[in-house]
């Protein structure tokens, strides 16, 4: 549970689809005793997912630009592997002491943590410390990550989105429609578009997951930011009934035709472009969404015509609509065993420079910061990052603190939920009974 591009962000894929392998044989493999005697590497190699290509671009323009130096000592070299395999490859190689010196964070939290506690991943927030750059993660990014990965800095936030929906500024005009800002306001936006012959939503059921990001931001605007920490601490269950009822919400969406047809089979580009191409007129995604929104080739919509807003307030709700969904998408992370003074000076080199180059390069926003003055490229980007810079509380997603188990079945119904072949009751119990197997 990574990782925009044309092909660059279905990352967010990210941290969403689970991992074929057991943590229980991963925890077997790598033993409780560390990552080994330190092993000097030769090359930078960094293990990322194939769909992933934004990380690896701005990696190759550190190396041939401000980290000139570090690569020189140390070349960068990337190794890509499809995102269904990365968990499986990850766990392989942790238990042949094999791990690359830097690599792409395993599918779900639950593995990289795995990994830290076995003693394989460095002290990132030591090093970076201990070098004079931790001040180089933006507060807001360091917390979002503590609160994925048990209060450790266990990744670098190569990416950091917030959450929302992107909705046609332009035919929310046309149809005499203003930004929605409670439930029942989108609801009945949706049901205006709908009766003009517009779909309301684009979504990939494929995916699964940015469905259940509806689910889960109902949760939180109804039960509030601990909606869903109290399910994974076992002082609430999704079937209780005020968890039901956000399934319920969710479905009737679908039962109402605001996601068009062929839900279960549109996978993530596909509902990139129904959007980009003015098909649909909201798509709700995080703010890595933005290098598509950017590209002029991508987006006929134009991004002057593109606006952001937050999942909107269910009234008499305990959530408030400034907390926003964050995560840090393609989380990266680095070996323990490996981690010597030439990987610290490329480390250095990253937190220093990263943050600009990715948004120079591609519009793309990281949790690290900017330490170049920089016009956005457009009014939606520049909207965003003043709102991550604003935001005083954020939430995780609705798998953030799931089992990698309950992560697969959570995403694999989640079409099934909306387009009405599995009930929300069912759904619910299925997740719940999958959460229990841990």
């Amino acid at each position: 549970m990574s990782p925009r591009m044309p092909r660059v962000r279905r990352a967010r894929l990210s941290l969403l689809t689970a991992g074929t392998a057991s943590l229980a044989l991963l925890a077997t493999a790598c033993g409780g005793s560390g990552g080994g005697s330190s092993s000097a590497p030769k090359n930078f190699n960094y293990l990322s997912v194939t769909e992933n290509t934004a990380i690896k671009a701005a990696l190759t323009t550190l190396s041939e630009g401000a980290c000139k130096a570090e690569n020189k000592a140390l070349p960068l070299k990337v190794e890509t592997v499809p995102q269904a395999s990365l968990d499986q490859k990850l766990q392989l190689l942790a238990g042949q002491d094999a791990l690359p010196v830097q690599f792409a964070a395993g599918s779900a939290p639950a593995l990289t943590n795995q990994l830290n506690k076995s003693g394989k991943i460095a002290d990132l927030e030591k090093e970076l410390k201990d070098r004079g750059v931790l001040d180089q993660i933006e507060p807001a990014a360091v917390s979002t990550v503590k609160a994925l990965y048990d209060g450790k800095l266990a990744v670098l936030p190569f990416e950091y989105n917030i959450e929302g929906i992107f909705y046609n500024k332009k035919l929310f005009t046309a149809n005499g429609l203003s930004q929605p800002a409670t439930w029942d306001d989108l609801v009945a936006a949706s049901a205006k578009l709908r009766s003009e012959g517009i779909q309301p939503f684009s979504a990939s059921g494929q995916q699964g997951w940015p469905l259940t990001r509806l689910l889960s931001g109902y949760l939180y605007r109804t039960l509030g930011p601990d909606a869903l920490k109290k399910v994974a601490d076992g002082k609430a269950k999704l079937t209780d009934p005020e968890y039901v009822k956000a399934a319920e919400e969710i479905a009737a969406l679908g039962k109402k035709g605001y996601f068009g047809k062929g839900l279960g089979s549109i996978d993530y580009d596909t509902a990139m472009n129904q959007f980009l191409n003015g098909k649909a007129a909201m798509f709700y995604m995080g703010s890595w969404a933005l290098t598509n929104i950017s590209d002029a080739k991508q987006n006929k919509v134009g991004a002057e015509n593109v606006g952001f807003m937050p999942f909107p307030a269910v009234p008499g709700g305990k959530g408030k609509i400034d907390q926003y969904p964050s995560n840090v998408g393609l989380g990266v992370t680095l070996a323990k065993k490996s981690f010597d003074d030439k990987t610290g000076d490329w480390t250095a080199c990253i937190a220093k420079n990263y943050g600009a180059t990715v948004l120079k390069g591609q519009g793309a926003i990281s949790g690290f910061k900017v330490n170049e003055e920089f016009e956005d490229a457009n009014k939606v980007t520049a909207d965003v990052r003043e709102t991550i810079g604003a935001s005083k509380q954020n939430v995780l997603w609705f798998e953030a603190l799931f089992s990698t188990k309950a992560t697969t079945v959570s995403q694999t119904n989640a079409a099934s939920l909306v387009s009405g072949s599995m009930s929300p009751e069912k759904f619910m119990q299925t997740v719940q009974d999958a959460l229990a197997a841990k």
